[in-house]
């Protein structure tokens, strides 16, 4: 079968958030996904198979890290709805049946994809007791990001405290589900992004994730209310580095940005 790896949430190789997509006829066992995903060895490796037409969804969509399979991912959809258009597999908006519901994602005439996601519910909480010893700065507010999203946001006091942190990765993994979500805002807006961001994943295997998604959904509506803004722009400032941008539509979120495809070639496991 044919195996991609694709750089999402960026316009060029090399940059963004990889993902492996694989498109299947049905679901093999879950052991055989795991391994897959642990084989390439990717933030996420997605997998999606057609479904029968007139149902709510028209492709299975699943995602796994190198270590476990999780509820929501927003680059590897991305990547997958890349993948679909490029091949033909699919035209037009495509509805994933998901962990989080139906998802949708809808090609544009620039070459980017939109994505329709639920908006993670936000509620505060007390800063956790060493928590800023593990991330290496002081949060000045701590947001807990719901099920799906399974992350702590942490608001931190500046752009460049954002860019500087050095955390305990292994101490990191006590204080979510999946992870840590640092964010400060843009200390410069002219350069493009109203907020930055960091996102730490140790529970699922990725101590930091290159540009991720999901994260965005509870970004959106926390930067929407501080910038008096539907839509926004989001730098994660990771290595790689890459750009998502956000609309808050009450209870949904749409993420946008581009995808490409750097590696294509056969699996024979």
């Amino acid at each position: 079968m044919r195996i991609r790896i694709v750089d999402a949430f960026t316009d060029r190789p090399f940059a963004g958030n990889p993902a492996g997509v694989l498109l299947l006829d049905a679901f093999p066992d879950d052991t055989w996904l795991q391994n897959v995903a642990m084989e390439v060895n990717h933030a996420e490796t997605a997998f999606a198979h057609r479904l029968p037409e007139g149902g709510e969804a028209d492709w299975a969509l699943r995602w796994f890290t190198p270590v476990a399979e999780v509820d929501m991912c927003g680059h590897a959809t991305l990547a997958t709805a890349h993948v679909l258009r490029a091949t033909g597999a699919h035209e037009g908006p495509v509805r994933f049946a998901t962990r989080s519901g139906v998802l949708i994602a809808t090609p544009r005439e620039d070459g980017s994809i939109t994505l329709d996601f639920p908006t993670a519910p936000l509620t505060r909480v007390d800063v956790p007791d060493g928590v800023a010893d593990a991330l290496g700065a002081l949060p000045g507010a701590v947001f807990d990001t719901g099920p799906h999203v399974g992350d702590l946001l942490l608001e931190l006091a500046d752009e460049k405290t954002v860019h500087a942190l050095t955390p305990d990765h292994k101490a990191l993994a006590a204080f979510s589900r999946r992870g840590i979500i640092a964010t400060a805002r843009a200390e410069d807006p002219a350069r493009g992004y109203d907020f930055v961001s960091r996102c730490f994943f140790p529970n699922v295997g990725i101590d930091e994730d290159p540009v991720t998604g999901s994260a965005h959904t509870a970004l959106a509506p926390f930067w929407s209310e501080r910038l008096g803004r539907p839509a926004l722009t989001g730098l994660q400032a990771s290595a790689r580095s890459g750009r998502v941008r956000v609309e808050l539509r009450g209870d949904r979120t749409l993420l946008s940005g581009n995808a490409v495809t750097v590696i294509e070639g056969e699996l024979h496991a």
